[in-house]
């Protein structure tokens, strides 16, 4: 009889733990596949870090071009492989894209600790970004088939959480396996396994890829229907086919209103905001006098902000505009990096980055929940593969550029102004970085400009098509 109410006792429970999931992530397999990001996000930072302490002991004496070198190796798969990656992962079995993947990049992890030269690293680090071309259109494409369509905002914010809010943790265990490899495994065995700090992340980043495949093949996500016959093409079509699977995804990207206002606005947003990175620490330290551990009190304030903005998505999204919040909250982070800049006072700066983290967490909830309500399962991969091909693209763009728009206007300042002007009998200081950064305050600006001219560009073309159906 006890064995009875125990056994109905643990059915309760399990219903309870279901019905919770079922409130909380909308179904178990939503479920399963954010604890799969949430490990498989930890793993890619502890990796990230790891990769990049790698490379500067690899290339002792030129760390710097070491570093770059690799980081640049996972940057560059996106501009040639990306495009073909959503063409491949709307024609695949995207659950087995996603396990396939992480398997693959499990093996890559095992084989880096044995790698002691800069092209290996810089090898296996194309490898891996390879693979993530691949899993990170699957995944966003496979989110509306696992939730319901009122639930993808709240979705996309839960994700946003797996993505960056995993961060502390990989530092965390970063900092853990250094103290552990000193401590448990100083022996000649251990050497030979590799089991130093950066051993132990690679292995312990492997093992969360084994994790997060084992999780994925879990879920049941509904079979690719194939829109065309291969076996009936002949060979020329074949080869031309993925070219013009991709012809039709750029020309949707662009067609469709929505989606061309996210992409157009987000891409340009990231054109300004990126210059942020490298400009960021030469802003604190000269204007704000906070010195460069600065920029790290201004990037908290800017992660708090933007954890703000995901919550207020989440509490609001049944009562939100979704386009004209896009828009909206585009100027807004505009006008507070304008605000940010201007200022001479951290405390201030603080307070309009936190403004700004706000306007950056919607902007991200928001688009990515546009992009799934306005695109159909068969076309999600090619779109989602070509949103990160034009954000990626504008970050690169603005890395490489901030740092030379900066010396070009600090050099023009130093001979029209002498780095000062004189506003109604206030002194400004006019150095390249504030210049500069108030350029890409007024980039990310017209990114909410563009956004609501494309936007009312394609309900101009609807009202017309309208007005044309009636007439007929």
């Amino acid at each position: 009889m006890s064995l009875e109410k125990q056994d109905n006792k643990n059915r309760r429970l399990f219903l309870n733990i279901n019905n919770l999931t079922e409130k909380a992530f909308d179904s178990p397999s939503f479920f399963k596949l954010w604890i799969a990001q949430v490990v498989s996000a930890t793993g890619d930072w502890l990796g990230l870090l790891a990769i990049s302490i790698l490379a500067i002991r690899v290339g002792s004496g030129n760390e710097g071009a070491a570093l770059s070198l690799v980081l640049g190796a996972r940057i560059a798969p996106g501009f040639f492989f990306g495009p073909l990656a959503g063409v491949f992962v709307d024609r695949w079995d995207r659950k087995r894209v996603m396990v396939y993947c992480d398997i693959g990049r499990a093996i890559v992890m095992i084989v880096l600790p044995f790698i002691n030269n800069l092209i290996g690293l810089f090898i296996a680090s194309l490898i891996l970004e390879a693979l993530t071309m691949l899993w990170s259109p699957a995944k966003e494409a496979s989110v509306p088939n696992l939730v319901s369509e009122k639930f993808l905002t709240s979705a996309n914010s839960l994700s946003l959480v797996a993505a960056y809010g995993t961060f502390p943790l990989g530092a965390g265990l970063m900092a853990l396996f250094g103290r552990l490899s000193t401590a448990l495994f100083d022996s000649s065995w251990a050497d030979n396994i590799r089991l130093d700090d950066m051993g132990l992340a690679f292995y312990a980043n492997a093992v969360s890829f084994l994790v997060t495949a084992l999780l994925i093949s879990s879920i049941e996500l509904p079979q690719k229907q194939r829109s065309y016959n291969s076996e009936n093409q002949g060979v020329k079509k074949q080869l031309l086919s993925p070219i013009r699977e991709l012809k039709e995804g750029w020309q949707f990207a662009f067609i469709n209103p929505v989606v061309r206002t996210v992409n157009a606005g987000l891409a340009t947003a990231m054109l300004g905001a990126g210059m942020v990175i490298p400009l960021g620490v030469i802003y604190t330290d000269e204007l704000l006098g906070a010195g460069k551990s600065g920029f790290g009190v201004l990037l908290t304030a800017l992660g708090f902000g933007v954890g703000a903005g995901v919550l207020l998505v989440f509490f609001f999204r049944n009562s939100i505009d979704k386009a004209k919040t896009f828009t909206g909250v585009l100027f807004g982070a505009g006008i507070a990096l304008f605000a940010t800049v201007s200022t001479g006072q951290i405390h201030f700066a603080m307070v309009m980055l936190f403004f700004g983290g706000i306007c950056l967490g919607v902007t991200y909830v928001v688009g990515f929940t546009l992009l799934h309500e306005n695109v159909e399962d068969h076309m999600r991969g090619r779109i989602f593969a070509t949103f990160y091909l034009l954000v990626r693209a504008c970050v690169l763009l603005a890395l490489v550029i901030g740092p030379l728009v900066e010396d070009g206007l600090d050099r023009l300042s130093s001979l029209l102004w002498d780095r000062n002007i004189e506003v109604a009998g206030l002194e400004i200081a006019v150095p390249g970085v504030r210049l500069s950064l108030w350029l890409a305050a007024l980039i990310v600006f017209s990114a909410g400009v563009l956004s609501k001219v494309s936007l009312r560009v394609g309900e101009t073309k609807r009202l017309s098509e309208t007005i044309e159906e009636k007439n007929l």
